[in-house]
């Protein structure tokens, strides 16, 4: 076999091993459980999960949010649930469906410093396919406070871009903390939420079943 040839084998085998082997790792560390920790209090309040199929959100009723998560959120007075996302800004505007998604766009997001956002989604009522997930007050308390610290502040308030939105008045985009990387994605954004919030989570995850999967019935 030509030398060329078997050098161009061997490098095309090189690449097609590094996203085997993060497929690997990945799901190794999605099953690997970390145990909820409480206070010994009762679970009083109920939060949700949710995924389109690709991005998990976390779902907070609107009397559950603390004052200043709230505090700079676009809003009707008929909103009732917010369901928070964190993700990079090049995917989240530009690919709103599988279709829409591109090589360039998913490469940029996995290895080069980026931009993030937050996507903030309001409803009237739940969903039923909604997790629902019941929590102590003080996993609510560290909830909040994960989510919070993800929106990035200008001057003391959130920033809402004026960007396209997924719909005509139901969901927003603010400025996020972070960059995304191909170990730090918008589903591990929820999952670190649950391990922050001494919730029952994976060691580490990049998929949306990954975060969800503890706390499905």
């Amino acid at each position: 076999m030509n030398k060329w040839l078997k050098f161009g084998l061997k490098t095309v085998g090189f690449f097609l091993l590094i996203p085997l082997a993060y497929l690997l790792v990945s799901l190794v560390l999605t099953y690997i459980p970390i145990s909820e920790k409480t206070d010994g209090t009762a679970k009083t309040q109920t939060v949700y999960l949710h995924s389109n199929g690709l991005h998990a959100d976390i779902v907070l009723p609107k009397e559950l949010i603390t004052p200043k998560l709230l505090t700079g959120l676009y809003m009707q007075s008929y909103d009732r649930y917010f369901a928070f996302g964190w993700g990079e800004e090049s995917f989240f505007l530009g690919t709103h469906a599988l279709t829409d998604l591109k090589f360039s766009t998913l490469f940029r997001a996995a290895f080069l410093d980026s931009n993030t956002l937050i996507h903030l989604t309001r409803y009237k009522a739940s969903k039923v396919d909604w997790i629902a997930v019941p929590i102590t007050k003080t996993q609510l308390l560290k909830l909040n406070s994960y989510i919070l610290r993800s929106f990035a502040l200008d001057q003391g308030k959130k920033r809402r871009l004026n960007v396209s939105r997924y719909t005509l008045d139901r969901d927003d985009f603010y400025s996020a903390e972070g960059n995304y990387m191909f170990y730090r994605t918008c589903n591990s954004w929820v999952n670190t939420a649950l391990k922050e919030s001494d919730m029952k989570a994976s060691l580490w995850t990049p998929f949306d079943f990954g975060a969800l999967h503890r706390h499905a019935n």
